[in-house]
């Protein structure tokens, strides 16, 4: 099956990895900013960018400790800012350790607002295995359903600091615009995604947790299909939350940010030839992808519900804006809540 790419869009994903991105400037004094997958990578040098930019505390949500803490020393000694980068515990593999991260952000006392939250944390392999709750494949588990999972636990926060730090600076208090980006990918226009029709199971979770009909070659691009659409449709939950109540929902701007083709630890597989070349001649390093994700974490309305490249809003594939795409993402939705509220009964009530 040939790549689901025309001509315009494969040219538009070559020129876009010799954009020239603009070096950060955003002043973040005061905030608090949380940034997963933070030890390493884009997410290292995200939180690097944001120490740099004045922010009063940077979360590292990692799963190894020592290799945040090692992220943190970075951090200070790069920009003469000790303490500010702190590592929390976060595992997105497992539903508890989501869960009880969300808690300590929530409900803990220890952060009176969380300003910005980059959900950068993913995996990569073409190996297949189930996570350690048996639920879904585990890459389809991290990318995807603990990611927008986390991103729902964590919305009651982003509201709470929108309308406690109310911007006054017009002379009439309204809500401060939070921002809640998850890291993205061109690579969801290179899948046709044809596990969204599974006619030998109830639902596309279910399919992808099939070992015998998995497509591990393709499951990277997948999930990050799944994730872009349904970031859309959490981003429309988002927006129809504030309509109903402008003064208690606040004003979260949600997004989706492709970083381009970066060299990071997450292509930790094997490289054959073709990708040892583009790694050498066309990939960005991580500096300059992690410039995208601070663009996408200063937000601004435009952005809300957008897909963001190359620190502007663009547009994602042709198939994602179709009257399939749109149906696939309603059933994509259904389903993930479905599964959620098997074990939290309660997960709507932060929409």
């Amino acid at each position: 099956m040939h790549i689901p790419l025309n001509p315009l869009e494969a040219l538009r994903i070559v020129a876009s990895q010799f954009a020239r991105l603009p070096y950060p400037t955003h002043d973040f004094t005061g905030q608090t900013i949380i940034v997963t997958g933070a030890n390493t990578g884009l997410g290292l040098e995200a939180a690097r960018h944001f120490v740099r930019l004045n922010a009063s505390r940077v979360i590292l949500a990692v799963r190894d400790p020592a290799k945040g803490a090692a992220a943190a020393e970075s951090i200070a000694v790069s920009t003469g800012r000790p303490g500010v980068a702190q590592v929390w515990d976060l595992d997105l593999s497992r539903r508890a350790s989501v869960e009880a991260f969300a808690a300590r952000v929530n409900t803990s006392g220890e952060l009176d607002r969380v300003d910005r939250v980059v959900e950068n944390a993913g995996v990569l392999t073409k190996k297949f295995a189930m996570d350690p709750d048996r639920v879904c494949e585990q890459t389809i588990t991290v990318n995807v359903v603990n990611t927008l999972y986390l991103g729902l636990l964590l919305l009651p926060k982003l509201r709470e600091t929108s309308v406690k730090f109310a911007d006054e600076t017009t002379g009439a208090s309204k809500p401060r615009e939070t921002v809640l980006t998850f890291v993205g990918s061109f690579v969801h226009f290179l899948t046709w995604f044809p596990e969204r029709r599974h006619p030998s199971h109830a639902g596309v979770f279910e399919g992808l947790a099939d070992k015998e009909k998995a497509r591990m070659f393709d499951r990277y691009n997948v999930s990050k299909m799944m994730e872009l659409l349904l970031v859309r449709e959490l981003a429309g939950h988002v927006s129809a939350r504030e309509e109903k109540d402008p003064a208690g929902a606040g004003r979260v701007t949600v997004s989706v940010v492709n970083p381009g083709w970066v060299i990071t630890d997450l292509q930790r597989e094997g490289v054959g030839l073709l990708m040892a070349l583009g790694r050498r001649f066309v990939a960005r390093d991580t500096e300059l992808g992690s410039r995208t994700l601070v663009h996408a974490a200063q937000g601004g309305r435009e952005t809300h519900g957008q897909f963001l490249s190359d620190c502007r809003v663009d547009q994602a594939s042709g198939w994602v804006r179709s009257a399939d795409g749109q149906a696939t993402q309603k059933k994509l939705w259904a389903e993930l809540m479905e599964m959620l509220e098997r074990t939290n009964p309660d997960v709507r009530n932060a929409l």
